[in-house]
């Protein structure tokens, strides 16, 4: 860790004092959210009889719905990436010579091999256990509960997968149109509320993943372009999100809860009218502490942590749950259920947390010193060749349906032989062969440091 730290120490120390580091620790913190959230959330207990059972805080803690408010942070994700997309479209465009061809093909590829190349890993980790565990005559109920809780987080690299791809569109709708390509989605979004829960029209709220996030994309363009700056107007987004966020769930139909919780519907999966508001709320605050954010990362120690934590974001997203259930596994079988004895939401539970804690991120440690420096191993094949747009556009779409899938309908199969859905775990990796990625692409340390500090 401490060689980590040091390379940290030279990227921040490079860092060009142009760029906006408040989006690099928006992204961190936001991952690290959604890390806690899960470990905090989730609560495996043994019962009087010695049964493990599967609980959570909000099955068993009403109050505890608020704090979804302040964990369930994908917006602010997609409010970075739209801050990101922007930067790197922009650049991209005022870089390429008028009539050259690919551009979009390249830039996609760019963008789709950071997120895609460190979920290989897992994936395939994930592919193998199942098989083997199959094979030793492992209840299939509990193989298939143990890698949908493992791969949970990947259902939200499709939907980002898939609004990346628009950034072309959406940006120029935003340059045309400006504040009117953010406002198209709230009709959009309550639209598809009103159909799916006064109508009954089925599946038509999974267009939502597109409308909600969208729009929270369309946002990270307005912040790039300076339209928050006035943190008055800031502070306002903030209040009139949070007034309508109160009004549709305290006084109104949709849950307090921002995640799936018992007793209500998810206002995630898909997301809801309310994660619009909360997603509004949340780019209201963040975007007013803008200024005293940027001011506590002046200091070297703070900004090292960022560049840190930016370095292994996507290997510490993609495998905290892989650690949390392999401490559950250790404790369950080999030390029979040590520790588990507190029901979540007591007492007793919440004073254990910060040890639980502790051993979740021991256990993640090793994950990250294994595959964090591996996050840009794979990369787009070199030599000027590039893969055609509909070959690209079709290879984008086959990741985004593979991920979704692994998360929908998991990778573990109740009948067959092997025990795996083996066209879940093909379809990403054909969509990265088919734009071209292959094990090529190993940067050197100037790389590395370009591509740190360059603004994407």
């Amino acid at each position: 860790m401490l060689t980590m730290w040091n390379k940290a120490r030279e990227l921040a120390e490079m860092t060009p004092p142009e760029r906006n580091r408040w989006v690099d620790f928006l992204r961190a913190v936001s991952i690290l959210a959604v890390v806690f959230g899960h470990w905090l959330m989730a609560g495996l207990y043994v019962d009087p009889a010695g049964e493990l059972q599967r609980g959570d805080l909000l099955s068993v803690s009403s109050w505890a719905h608020w704090l979804t408010w302040g964990f369930q942070v994908m917006p602010v994700f997609f409010l970075v990436g739209g801050y990101s997309n922007a930067v790197s479209w922009s650049a991209t465009l005022r870089k390429t010579p008028p009539g050259q061809t690919g551009t979009y093909r390249d830039w996609l590829a760019s963008r789709v091999q950071r997120l895609i190349t460190p979920t290989f890993p897992v994936l395939l980790l994930w592919a193998a256990l199942a098989v083997i565990l199959t094979q030793l005559g492992i209840d299939r109920e509990q193989i298939r509960m143990a890698t949908e809780a493992a791969l949970i987080p990947v259902w939200f690299l499709a939907v980002y997968l898939l609004v990346t791809a628009f950034t072309p569109l959406t940006f120029k709708a935003w340059e045309r149109f400006g504040w009117a390509s953010f406002a198209i989605y709230i009709p959009l979004a309550m639209l598809t509320d009103w159909l799916t829960f006064s109508v009954g029209v089925p599946y038509v709220n999974f267009t939502n993943f597109l409308w909600v996030f969208l729009a929270i994309h369309q946002l990270g363009f307005a912040w790039q372009a300076g339209k928050f700056d006035n943190r008055v107007f800031a502070w306002a987004t903030f209040a009139v999100g949070l007034a309508i966020l109160v009004s549709i769930t305290v006084y109104g139909f949709y849950p307090v809860s921002m995640v799936s919780a018992p007793g209500g519907f998810s206002n995630s999966l898909p997301p809801t009218l309310a994660l619009f508001a909360l997603g509004v709320t949340q780019v209201g605050l963040v975007l007013a502490l803008e200024p005293l954010g940027r001011k506590l990362l002046d200091h070297v120690g703070v900004w090292t942590a960022t560049v840190l934590m930016n370095g292994m974001i996507m290997t510490v997203f993609l495998w905290h749950l892989t650690a949390f259930v392999l401490v559950m596994t250790v404790v369950w079988l080999g030390l029979g259920g040590v520790g588990l004895d507190s029901v979540p939401g007591t007492g007793e539970w919440w004073i254990s947390r910060p040890l639980w804690l502790a051993i979740y991120i021991l256990a993640l440690l090793p994950m990250i010193a294994v595959f964090a420096r591996h996050e840009r191993s794979f990369g787009p094949i070199r030599g000027g060749r590039t893969v055609p747009r509909v070959r690209a556009v079709f290879g984008v779409l086959m990741i985004c349906i593979g991920l979704a899938a692994t998360a929908g309908v998991t990778i573990a199969s109740p009948d067959s032989i092997s025990g795996v859905r083996w066209w879940v775990i093909a379809l990403p990796l054909v969509g990265a062969a088919l734009l071209g990625f292959g094990p090529v692409y190993r940067p050197s340390a100037e790389t590395k440091a370009a591509e740190a500090n360059r603004g994407s």
